[in-house]
């Protein structure tokens, strides 16, 4: 039942689809950046598990919404609207370029015209959707393996936001950096970043990081660190964050500057669910604390469904 619930994931084993699906999450998420207004910290951007994949959830268009789903059940990129409109493209290989040409056109056979800036996010030596025919890999089964890894991490994450008060963001997924991603946040603003992510533009890393933050996520890997991970990291880095205690088997990755704890650690361990929601707990802790957060004000005992909180 392990093993079911939480996938073999090895990187290399599916390197090329995951990199061919980065791609093919942008061209979407790109579409739904151009026709949604802006929210704090880039919340109007991310995709969030569903029954069957990644969803954009509604997106507006005039009076009407839209919405796009990754099914990798299926294995088909599902387009709906309020008007009843459905139309569906196969999710099979084919290179970014193509797949990009039949988003456009698919979405203006149904009378919604969107331009998006065809340069990818946050990748090294980016190449234009429309002229990109180096990456065309889909393998079925791993991409649906990837999606099981993220049901797992969402419910997780789900139940650790619930035993916080302050604000945090929903569990969302960035297809920018590929990753799921919770942040909690301190109520206090931060200084401003420096920039210079990859790919990012300044003014969207500086809004993203405006206030103090612990965020934690889980993230499939690529070519500079090949492995699936869970990660906690803390902006600004309090003094004393990276040599707190934290969970067995988790370290601080100098370079990354957060907290890892390898997938395969997770997935292998007696009580995978425990294990995670250990390390979500215990990084946090170490944020907070080092941080000098009003933790008093902020935490209460995590959710039980159908019961409401205690005051």
């Amino acid at each position: 039942m392990t093993a079911a619930a939480w996938p073999d994931l090895p990187y290399p084993a599916w390197r090329d689809t995951a990199a061919t699906l980065q791609l093919w999450t942008q061209i979407v998420g790109k579409v739904r950046l151009a026709l949604t207004p802006w929210v704090n910290h880039s919340w109007q951007v991310p995709f969030y598990v569903t029954a069957r994949g990644l969803g954009t959830s509604p997106i507006p268009i005039g009076s009407e919404i839209l919405e796009i789903e990754f099914d990798f059940i299926g294995h088909r990129l599902a387009v709906r609207t309020s008007r009843g409109e459905e139309r569906m493209l196969a999710l099979e290989p084919q290179t970014v370029t193509d797949f990009y040409r039949r988003v456009i056109d698919l979405l203006n056979g149904i009378g919604i015209a969107v331009a998006i800036n065809e340069t990818p996010s946050e990748l090294p030596n980016p190449i234009r959707f429309s002229q990109d025919r180096t990456h065309a890999a889909y393998d079925a089964d791993a991409a649906h393996r990837f999606w099981r890894a993220l049901v797992q991490a969402d419910r997780i994450f789900k139940l650790f936001r619930s035993g916080f008060l302050g604000k945090a963001s929903p569990v969302h997924f960035f297809w920018g950096s590929f990753d799921l991603a919770v942040t909690r946040f301190s109520g206090r603003k931060a200084p401003l970043h420096p920039g210079g992510v990859p790919g990012l533009p300044d003014d969207v890393a500086r809004e993203a990081y405006s206030h103090e933050v612990s965020s934690a996520g889980f993230w499939p890997g690529n070519d500079a660190f090949p492995q699936a991970a869970f990660y906690s990291y803390a902006y600004p880095e309090p003094a004393g964050f990276r040599s707190r205690p934290v969970t067995l088997g988790a370290a601080f990755d100098a370079t990354l500057g957060e907290f890892n704890l390898p997938y395969d650690a997770v997935r292998g361990a007696a009580e995978p669910d425990g294990l995670l929601l250990d390390f979500l707990s215990t990084t946090y802790t170490a944020a907070a604390d080092s941080g000098h957060w009003d933790r008093a004000a902020l935490e209460c005992a995590m959710g039980v469904p159908a019961r409401v909180r205690p005051i």
